[in-house]
């Protein structure tokens, strides 16, 4: 499974352009708040909570997703990607102390009012020119934590730039930690397999890792299993997991793999000493799920963050969809801003028909 999110590189040895001004970092010094300020903050955060365990006392054996449903409602209903409103909404459901990787911006966001101030900023800046829209494709069954796959839209007429979201909670039910990752909108293809190649021509090749086979059910357990477990073993014991009619979204690809065989050639394909993944957050989906994870190159100066969606067949307990993302090398990314400035409420240079994608693709 190493190699399956390994061309995440191309961005740090092609897109390395310079000329472009970043844009200033955003003011992330905390802001003292009243005790009635705080306690309004947290009304939003308090009424869905109340809204979703309901007021029986006797409620204790029923589950609650409840990061998906509190992302599910932020979106949808407060809208918090394309309003201002809904954007201080989102920061009201978040810890005082929030970590939110944009990882269109050269830092962290951090803490409640830092956050507010990046959304609101972003609302207004595609709101300018037209009807800005967010649609969730997919999204992870999560409770302690969720992530979910989205796209820019405009009056529900044309959609644009793609990316993937994670999002998790602390023990209050408050959102702790965000790591967003729009798409590359430069796709090279197989041209990063020579350029991977040539970086990590000195590798010393390791002997594979020992595991314990198992048949992991749950989304988030097979995940884990894949990436922390049979990782760099025996590529066979991977596939085993991959359904017949798997559609894999690699980002730095312009095409989906469709199906086990084409999906089995990309991992041949990056099979070479000298990469090592770490898987750091997952969630708890079991339907499907979400994690990030970060990729080195022996002897390189630095790692390069990303995202993975995965989807399976609860019946089979194969893997039906994936989607990978990396970020950029360069934040914000030459083509993303001039983009965003662009076409501000879709962020391409080409937008395509809304819904001509069918679950983002």
């Amino acid at each position: 499974m190493q190699q399956l999110t390994t061309v995440c590189f191309l961005t740090v040895y092609l897109c390395h352009v310079s000329g472009f001004t970043q844009t200033p970092l955003l003011n992330t010094k905390s802001v003292a708040k009243t005790t009635t300020e705080c306690k309004a903050e947290s009304n939003v955060l308090d009424s869905f909570v109340s809204m979703i365990n309901g007021n029986d006392s006797n409620n204790n054996n029923k589950k609650f997703l409840m990061a998906q449903s509190l992302v599910l409602s932020l979106i949808n209903e407060e809208q918090c990607y394309n309003t201002v409103e809904g954007a201080q909404a989102f920061a009201e459901a978040c810890a005082v102390d929030i970590v939110y990787e944009d990882c269109f911006e050269p830092q962290p966001i951090v803490g409640r009012a830092a956050v507010a101030e990046h959304l609101k900023f972003r609302a207004l800046a595609r709101s300018k020119n037209g009807s800005a829209g967010f649609r969730i494709d997919k999204i992870s069954d999560g409770s302690t934590a969720c992530g979910f796959a989205w796209t820019w839209t405009s009056n529900n007429s044309l959609e644009g730039l793609r990316g993937t979201t994670f999002v998790e909670m602390n023990s209050n039910n408050q959102i702790q930690y965000v790591r967003e990752i729009p798409e590359p909108l430069y796709k090279p293809g197989d041209l990063i397999i020579e350029v991977l190649k040539a970086a990590t021509a000195d590798a010393t090749p390791k002997p594979p890792p020992d595991y314990t086979s198992k048949t992991p059910k749950r989304a988030n357990e097979i995940a884990k299993y894949l990436f922390n477990d049979v990782q760099g073993a025996d590529p066979e014991e991977a596939m085993r997991f991959f359904d017949e009619s798997i559609v894999y979204r690699d980002f730095n690809y312009e095409d989906v793999l469709n199906g086990k065989a084409e999906v089995k050639k990309f991992i041949e394909d990056f099979s070479f000493p000298g990469i090592t993944f770490a898987t750091q957050r997952f969630d708890d989906g079991v339907k499907a799920t979400c994690f990030t994870w970060e990729v080195v190159l022996e002897g390189a100066p630095s790692a390069i963050k990303g995202i993975s969606f995965y989807e399976i067949d609860t019946d089979t307990g194969l893997i039906t969809y994936v989607r990978d993302v990396p970020e950029s090398g360069i934040k914000p990314p030459p083509l993303g801003k001039i983009a965003r400035q662009f076409r501000p409420a879709l962020g391409v240079f080409q937008p395509v028909a809304f819904g001509s994608r069918k679950g983002g693709l």
